[in-house]
């Protein structure tokens, strides 16, 4: 019997605490996604019952109902007639539900959201820099030739000039103005000003100052700063915001950067950078005093990858770029990198030790990015999934990190980890030795403690439910060995033979935009669909022609040729059900791929996870 879009639309609203309950509605390939104000206010058990709704979870401040490829646009449709809700993009959602965050999540997010993407610069310089400064090490005249010093300005830039780079990266996350985010940046390193890293050299009364109203301030510029930047572009994001909405159109052009700059200067100078750098010092100070003590680093190592899951770990980012300014020496590094490492030992000891295939394929790949410190596929594709690793892994990188302690371990660069980081560390046999001792320790744990679960079996007399239905005898499961989709959450292997493109290249303006997610084509080379990894059918089309399939916290969409839909399933075999457990290689569905050329169709098999928004690290290609 076909599902009553409106009725399972009024029953899903029914159960959500009323309309003012609910911030904002969008939908993906497969799920209905809900902002809601009050999450108490929900009757989940009778949402879980209402017909149409094959699950539901929480995510990202999102409440999902999986209801159906095909099937949850129509519910949408209606559940935006019932509600009298506006349409919203997955972003909006997304932005809804950060702002339904509480308050301490979405203030630790910030320095993560400002300090990605300037990684490179600064991971490019600080790596340039070690490398700079162990040349002389090796070879004495180097270091007073033009050569080093043209080398050290390249290197150093990227440092002597971090709160420009901050604060342009702060404005784009606030939503304001780059180019004046730019100017205040530049604004807090003026050449006019006293350079802060020198500003010890002049004593108390040698020191100009303003006297601006009330306030004396001192003319000394923020270099190394973080803290204070990127409040003041927050402060200048709400001032510009303000101006645009009340100053009329026909002088806004002049009006609000003239106003926005000086009112956003004034305050920082005179508030904020006083006041914000002061308390950015005491952070530094406790920072390194937890890098530096036996019992803190110990702490730290143990702790680390726990902030990893939580999604909070490039707050240390703040503390990292600190640490250089002052010291010119970043002892976190060490911490990140026996935590990192830890992970590293702890997967590859799984990886060695696992006799499922689809296990090995995913925790090799994982450990070796770990190694070089990503190591969100190893902690959530293996490691936290079966959780002795993960605390085997804690218990690596406290060791590791009680050993850079005692080792007294640096480095001029932040934002790399593990083995990238070896040309940057103040000394490389003793971090390498720490890395051994954490990636060791990990290893030998995991490898004592951590055992595989053996399949589950269907017992003698148990009812054929019980188990997950196995393929005919005579049929051979083929896992495939080549991954086209990688994540934080596993891998997606290849369901068909043939040539991978690029999900652009798709002949589809849908698919090829990224609109129902991440993914690639493949351009067939036989009519046999098989399953990606290990997991559950959720959806097989009425068309017969596209298969959805959930598992390890991915969902995946496998759709058969462009348009196919009009088919109406000639030509199509479904070997499964949805609802259906299947391991991977098991054959999902045939086509008749002469068919599909006949009606006019591109035989393109496209493969798209679904909710690539709410998994990281995702890397699409034939690996």
């Amino acid at each position: 019997m076909a599902l009553d879009y409106r009725k399972c639309a009024e029953e899903i609203f029914s159960h959500l605490g009323g309309r003012e309950n609910i911030i904002s509605a969008a939908h993906c390939a497969t799920r209905l996604r809900l902002v809601i104000a009050d999450n108490s206010k929900i009757d989940k058990a009778a949402l879980e019952n209402v017909d149409g709704v094959k699950g539901m979870f929480e995510s990202n401040g999102q409440l999902q109902l999986i209801i159906g490829t095909g099937t949850v646009n129509k519910v949408y449709d209606e559940f935006l007639a019932v509600t009298g809700m506006t349409a919203a993009t997955k972003d909006e959602v997304k932005a809804a539900a950060a702002a339904q965050a509480p308050l301490w999540r979405r203030i630790l997010k910030v320095p993560g959201d400002v300090f990605v993407p300037i990684l490179p610069a600064i991971v490019a310089s600080g790596l340039m820099m070690g490398i700079v400064e162990a040349i002389p090490k090796f070879y004495a005249p180097f270091g007073g030739s033009d050569w080093f010093s043209f080398l050290d300005l390249v290197a150093n830039t990227a440092f002597a000039l971090l709160p420009v780079l901050v604060a342009i990266s702060a404005a784009r996350v606030f939503g304001c103005n780059i180019f004046l985010g730019a100017v205040m940046g530049l604004m807090m390193v003026h050449p006019a000003l006293i350079n802060a890293w020198t500003v010890g050299n002049y004593a108390a009364g040698e020191i100009p100052t303003w006297q601006l109203l009330f306030f004396n301030v001192k003319q000394v510029g923020y270099q190394g700063h973080v803290i204070p930047v990127i409040l003041a572009v927050l402060l200048m994001s709400y001032i510009e915001k303000w101006l645009h909405k009340h100053v009329p159109e026909m002088i806004d052009l002049f009006v609000t950067p003239l106003c926005t700059v000086l009112l956003t200067s004034f305050l920082t100078f005179t508030i904020i950078g006083p006041v914000f750098s002061v308390l950015e010092n005491w952070v530094l100070a406790g920072a390194k005093w937890l890098a530096g003590t036996l019992i803190g680093s110990f702490v730290m190592g143990a702790i680390y990858p726990i902030t990893v899951v939580m999604g909070l770990h490039h707050m240390y980012n703040v503390i990292e770029a600190g640490m250089i300014s002052s010291t010119g020496l970043n002892t976190w590094m060490p911490i990140a990198s026996a935590a990192n490492f830890a992970q590293f030992g702890a997967c590859f000891a799984v990886a060695m030790k696992v006799k499922n295939q689809k296990t090995k394929s995913v925790a090799l790949p994982s450990s070796l990015s770990a190694s070089l410190g990503i190591t969100e596929p190893a902690i959530f594709g293996i490691n936290f999934r079966f959780m002795k690793p993960f605390a085997c892994g804690m218990a690596g990188g406290a060791v590791g990190a009680l050993c850079g302690s005692m080792f007294k371990l640096g480095a001029p660069v932040y934002g790399v980890t593990g083995i990238p980081a070896i040309p940057a560390v103040n000394n490389v046999p003793l971090y390498l030795l720490e890395l051994l001792i954490a990636g060791g320790v990990a290893f030998a744990l995991t490898w004592v403690i951590w055992k595989e679960e053996a399949p589950q079996a269907a017992t003698a007399g148990a009812p054929a439910a019980a188990a997950a239905p196995a393929p005919a005898a005579a049929e051979k499961i083929e896992v495939p060995t080549v991954s086209v989709i990688r994540c934080s959450a596993g891998a997606v292997l290849q369901p068909t033979k043939g040539r991978v493109i690029a999900r652009e290249e798709i002949p589809d303006d849908t698919f090829a935009a990224g609109i129902l997610g991440e993914g690639i084509g493949i351009d067939p080379e036989e009519g046999i669909v098989v399953a990606p990894f290990d997991g559950e059918i959720s959806s097989v089309a009425e068309s017969k022609h596209a298969i959805g399939i959930e598992g390890s916290g991915m969902e995946v969409l496998i759709h058969v040729g462009i348009d196919t839909v009009g088919m109406n399933g000639d030509g199509f075999t479904p070997a499964v059900k949805e609802g259906d457990k299947v391991k991977a290689g098991q054959k999902l569905l045939t086509f008749d791929r002469e068919k599909i050329k006949a009606a006019g169709h591109p035989d393109t098999v496209v493969v798209l996870l679904t909710n690539s928004d709410d998994v990281e690290n995702v890397e699409c290609g034939a690996k």
